[in-house]
């Protein structure tokens, strides 16, 4: 069997063959094809409309990010450079505290000078007899000078060849006192654990956007600044450049929830230290 289309002229005509066709029902039946037409040229129309405004939506956003990324990776880039450039200023270093050495007295070692034992004549030996004048050897020099002996035989002889005690070792400088002033550059600045990506992944992921901000509109990029502890942890945290109040205030509490940094460190000691970071609020 033929298939018939219902919508072809010859099959209305073939229906209403010997009918009144000035009903409206055969005009109708017979527009049918070109309204059909019509419609769907609409709806493609339409639809080729829908798809360009979406897909220029999805440009005009992913445009935005890049610009908005490009935006944050020039403010961090110039906070490094101006960190680097106050880092090749000369850093105030800490004078440490010199103690005076004390001077150790030497100590010298000293003899008991030893009495004469007078012996018989019959027990003294040949050599150890004293010689007289004429019985010494050509060889020996006579002095010209009298010179009288110590009487007193319970004096102490001190003897000239007593080696010098060694002084102990200086005690080791001491370590420079840390104080409480805050730095705005020093030697190893501080950081955050992971680095700068680790950061900004921690910033947007735990960013709660307010819902007053959202209904209105606004967006922005806060600039927080703070201190970093000796031990690593924040404190004064304040806004330096602010968008919108609700939006200051999630910015401050989300600073003020971000863990234990390394600390930065002058001399080798770990010291309190300023830093900024941007907190970037974007509408999605």
């Amino acid at each position: 069997m033929a298939k018939i289309d219902l919508y072809d002229p010859k099959w209305v005509d073939m229906v209403f063959a010997g009918k009144n066709k000035e009903y409206g029902a055969y005009q109708l039946r017979k527009g049918t094809s070109g309204r059909n037409i019509k419609a769907l040229l609409i709806l493609v129309i339409a639809a080729a409309l829908v798809g360009g405004f979406l897909a220029w939506k999805v440009i005009e956003q992913k445009q935005a990010e890049e610009q908005q990324a490009y935006m944050e990776a020039m403010e961090l880039a110039k906070l490094q450079k101006q960190a680097e450039k106050e880092k090749k200023k000369k850093p105030e270093k800490v004078q440490p505290k010199v103690e005076m050495k004390k001077e150790i007295p030497v100590a010298r070692e000293t003899q008991k000078f030893t009495a004469p034992v007078i012996k018989k004549d019959d027990l003294v030996k040949e050599e150890n007899q004293v010689k007289q004048m004429d019985q010494l050897d050509a060889k020996v020099a006579v002095g010209t000078k009298d010179e009288e002996g110590v009487k007193d035989r319970n004096i102490e002889a001190v003897r000239s060849d007593i080696a010098v005690a060694t002084p102990p070792p200086p005690p080791p400088a001491p370590k420079p006192e840390v104080s409480n002033k805050v730095f705005d550059v020093v030697e190893e600045m501080p950081s955050f654990p992971g680095g700068t990506g680790a950061l900004m992944s921690f910033l947007n992921s735990n960013i709660k956007y307010p819902v007053v901000a959202q209904e209105n509109g606004v967006q922005g990029r806060v600039i927080v600044g703070f201190v970093v502890e000796r031990d690593g942890s924040i404190t004064d945290v304040k806004v330096m450049r602010s968008v919108d109040p609700s939006l200051d205030r999630e910015a401050q509490r989300v600073v003020r929830a971000m863990p234990r940094w390394k600390p930065g460190k002058q001399n080798g000691s770990a010291v309190r230290v300023k830093y900024t970071v941007p907190v970037v609020f974007r509408l999605q």
